[in-house]
């Protein structure tokens, strides 16, 4: 199928109905530059209404795809394939469909991560307009760049080739880059923004290496051939390296041990909502190109075992990135530079479940789109919280200026503690579910290897000796706010919407603890078959 036609050349609106998300997100963005050029005044506030009108219609248009799409069920995979191959489908109601010669897929999967992504748009987007207006730099194509970012974020969603892997990821991170040095008149996020540049851009040279020496011995960029293809050349040195170079591309996007360099930098510089949108959203997009690629393409058990296997390269990541992570976390008197290492930490704690996909436990795919849901919410309230705290030349990033919070202003000490209990993994929050499962995941994928080894035993046990030490540094800033007299006056941001974001982070996260199963329900309905 090519595009929005039919095999006879004729218009297909169900395709239509599948790209609906990623179009309006894309046409309001566009709609978004044009109002800002044409605009009067200094104020660019109004901008930010816009762009919610924008991501609700996103929301709405992903809704429609999820109710047109059918669920993944065994023995779908054949018959994916055999579509793929251009057999007839059995009934209207298909697991995925393709479009544009199969270079784009659309399942629910893909539906799943847009609700994430769009989540990430919506309460960026609601912080960020008025911490611009606070810190003196209003620039309405912010709100655009947010849009295009999250259009990056679907494209990675929905790849079914190598190629448009590279478009989405790169869509994404150039959006991203600039805005990292949206703060124009500040040094640190001038700097945040190269160096997150030079490394995104070596980053990338590595994808396109790692994808030609695949297309090289593979003959294919389509996933689906290269699922097909793969297991004649797994031995193949050539191919080896090519699929190790990704993993190192993709290493760098989610900030995995040692590609995390520019991360805790990064993260200071930027605005505090954009960096919120970064440890987020990104790692999100990321971690759906991981499942797509490494999940898929590469999903056969021949590919994945052994000391040349991506499962044991993985799994080394996994332990390296969360340990590292949460010690060098201990360390920091700064929330912004702490909450960084906490991300890296967790993408540790993410690739634990794409380590369990790959080794067969058929609970880990949606145990990562659950803890990609729940750390959305989560992360992006505690960066808002911090955004809303400071003022314009006193951001308050120190954790001693956080003391006395809990009696100056309870509700916000309440919602930082809220997030700070869930990314700890404490009940009754949503991070504690989003750590249940994956290292539910990781067990169940002990089980299949049937005693041939401890390394998931091992992981398992790395991970909750990794969780109990995060809990000191989490509990450092509750600590702060609630058993410490105040040293200096406060006088926060004062936004509807910021409070509208905080709120509605708190109460989901509170919502996804309490009652779980609602969610995984809908990840589990999200399988990519195989």
């Amino acid at each position: 199928m090519n595009g929005w036609k039919d095999s006879l050349g004729n218009f297909d609106p169900n395709a239509l109905m599948y790209q609906l998300p990623f179009l309006l997100i894309v046409g309001f963005g566009l709609l978004v530059l044009v109002l800002e050029a044409f605009s009067k005044g200094s104020s660019k506030r109004w901008l930010m209404w816009v762009a919610v009108v924008g991501i609700a219609a996103g929301f709405i248009g992903a809704y429609l795809a999820w109710k047109k799409l059918g669920v993944m069920v065994p023995g779908d995979a054949q018959v994916v394939l055999d579509i793929a191959r251009g057999a007839a489908p059995p009934s209207t109601d298909i697991p995925y469909r393709e479009l544009f010669d199969g270079m784009l897929i659309f399942d629910r999967f893909g539906v799943f991560m847009n609700i994430v992504f769009l989540v990430g748009a919506l309460l960026t987007v609601l912080l960020v307009a008025d911490y611009m207006k606070e810190h003196g730099f209003e620039f309405g194509e912010v709100f655009a760049l947010i849009l295009f970012a999250t259009a990056g974020m679907m494209l990675l969603a929905a790849a079914n080739d190598l190629i448009t892997v590279f478009l989405g990821l790169e869509t994404m991170s150039l959006a991203v880059y600039v805005l990292t040095g949206s703060w124009r008149r500040s040094p640190k996020s001038a700097e945040a923004a190269m160096k997150y540049f030079l490394m995104g851009a070596f980053a990338t040279g590595l994808l396109l290496y790692g994808i030609a020496l695949i297309y090289g011995v593979t003959g294919a960029t389509n996933l689906h051939t290269i699922a097909t293809e793969a297991p004649k050349v797994g031995s193949n040195p050539l191919f080896l390296i090519g699929v190790f170079l990704v993993i190192v591309a993709f290493g760098f996007k989610i900030a995995a041990v040692p590609f995390h360099m520019w991360a805790p930098d990064a993260y200071e510089g930027a605005p505090t909502p954009v960096t919120a949108f970064m440890a987020a959203g990104v790692k999100a997009a990321a971690f759906a190109g991981l499942l797509r690629f490494f999940g898929h393409a590469l999903g056969n058990e021949r590919l994945v075992w052994g000391p040349a296997g991506w499962g044991s390269l993985m799994w080394l990541l996994a332990i390296v990135t969360m340990t590292l992570g949460n010690l060098s976390a201990l360390r920091q008197d700064n929330i912004k530079r702490m909450l960084a290492y906490s991300s890296i930490a967790h993408a540790g704690y993410l690739l634990i479940g794409v380590v369990a996909a790959g080794f067969g436990a058929k609970t880990a795919q949606p145990a990562v789109l659950f803890y990609l849901l729940a750390y959305t919410f989560t992360t992006i309230g505690a960066f808002g919280v911090v955004a809303w705290l400071g003022n314009r030349g006193d951001e308050r990033l120190l954790v001693d200026d956080w003391a006395g919070l809990g009696s100056r202003h309870p509700a916000a000490a309440m919602a930082m503690t809220i997030f700070m209990l869930s990314l700890a993994g404490m009940p009754p929050t949503a991070g504690f579910f989003g750590k249940f499962y994956i290292f539910r995941a990781a067990m169940e994928a002990h089980q299949q290897l049937a005693g041939q080894t401890g390394m998931m035993m091992a992981l398992v046990v790395i991970a909750v000796v990794n969780s109990l030490i995060s809990v000191y540094y989490y509990l450092r800033i509750v600590m702060a706010m609630y058993f410490r007299e105040p040293a200096r006056e406060t006088s926060p941001l004062r936004s509807p919407a910021v409070a509208l974001a905080l709120i509605g982070s708190a109460l989901f996260v509170l919502q996804m603890g309490l009652l779980p199963s609602r969610y995984l329900d809908m990840a589990t309905q999200s399988l990519i078959g195989r």
